[in-house]
């Protein structure tokens, strides 16, 4: 009994033995098995990387100066990949560690028109080199709107209608735009009118009639409301048809500018004498000086229709004259006010005359 339990210790000593010895051998096995597997995986991406190939150049200017900060992006066309990076300080730029194939190449740089390059192919283990990417400044892009002179003209006139003497006061026929844009007719008839009807210049048709009735002007209206009356809507007539027929009707037909251009600049001596001249010379839609038919003529015809309304004892060539050279010399004296005198008076002046 003895024996057989000695005998049946020694074998279970000689199996943990073996387990033991089979167990190491196993460990070996992997181990050894794990050694090869990283081998064979380094080895493979050594012959990967011994295989790859490599792309670089430099991006440049015209003048040969380096381009810096440029976006330089490889694109192939086998592999199906893109890879993109930024030039450097010298404009080099390289792409490593590439599968051969053919690739092309595509350049952007701020300032400077945009770059794509003919298709090339690399083959294994090959440094191409790109000749240097020479970049062409980009043109500069400049907006013109370019609008027609009617257009040019009406804009003008919007700004010469906040022209106000005293802020009050209209001042509409004033250009202080030295080359303002011609007006056709229809802006003509529009200016004209914006005047002649603002709430200030029939205030001053007012005031004119009242001193007239205080003088007993013209005396054959009478006196009283009536008087009064007649002798409003005379006033009113001498300013509508006078200024129609002279900035309207005579300036389109003759295609003079009805307006006054402000000089502002030179001797005193031009000032004054591009200021009296203005009662008898104009300036053409053309921007030539003639000879001031529209005024000259509307004065004489307005003149000879206030016969029609005027009392019989003051009609004839003598009142037609009369308020011709009165209508002269008032043109005349005007015109040296806004030259010397009413720019600094009024508001949103829009020019400073002549350059």
């Amino acid at each position: 009994m003895a024996r057989s339990l000695a005998r049946d210790g020694s074998f279970t000593a000689r199996a943990q033995q073996t387990a033991a010895m089979i167990g190491t051998i196993g460990d070996e096995l992997l181990e050894a098995q794990f050694a090869r597997s990283v081998y064979l995986s380094s080895l493979g991406q050594s012959q990967t990387a011994n295989e790859s190939a490599s792309v670089f150049g430099a991006v440049v200017d015209v003048n040969g100066t380096a381009i810096s900060g440029a976006q330089i992006t490889l694109t192939g066309t086998t592999a199906r990949e893109q890879h993109t990076l930024i030039s450097e300080a010298n404009g080099g730029f390289t792409f490593p560690n590439l599968p051969p194939g053919t690739y092309f190449i595509t350049v952007d740089a701020k300032g400077f028109q945009p770059y794509t390059s003919p298709e090339f192919t690399v083959s294994t283990r090959q440094a191409y080199e790109i000749p240097n990417i020479q970049l062409s400044i980009a043109p500069v892009k400049t907006q013109v709107v370019v609008r027609p002179t009617e257009v040019i003209a009406q804009m003008q006139i919007k700004a010469e209608e906040k022209q106000r003497v005293l802020g009050v006061f209209p001042n509409f026929h004033t250009s202080y735009v030295w080359n303002a844009a011609p007006m056709n007719t229809k802006q003509k008839f529009s200016l004209s009118a914006r005047e002649l009807f603002d709430p200030v210049t029939l205030l001053g048709v007012a005031a004119t009639a009242g001193i007239q009735q205080a003088n007993n002007s013209f005396a054959g209206y009478g006196q009283g409301a009536a008087g009064y009356g007649k002798r409003f809507a005379a006033a009113l007539g001498d300013n509508v048809i006078g200024s129609l027929l002279s900035q309207a009707v005579f300036a389109s037909m003759f295609h003079q500018d009805p307006r006054y251009f402000y000089q502002g600049s030179g001797s005193v001596k031009s000032r004054l004498i591009h200021a009296l001249s203005w009662a008898v010379i104009r300036r053409g839609d053309n921007g030539r000086p003639m000879p001031n038919y529209a005024f000259l003529l509307g004065d004489l015809t307005a003149g000879a229709i206030s016969n029609l309304y005027y009392p019989p004892a003051n009609r004839g060539a003598g009142l037609v004259f009369t308020n011709f050279g009165i209508d002269l010399a008032g043109r005349a004296g005007e015109a040296v006010f806004q030259e010397f005198l009413l720019k600094r008076f009024t508001t949103h002046v829009p020019g400073k005359g002549k350059p």
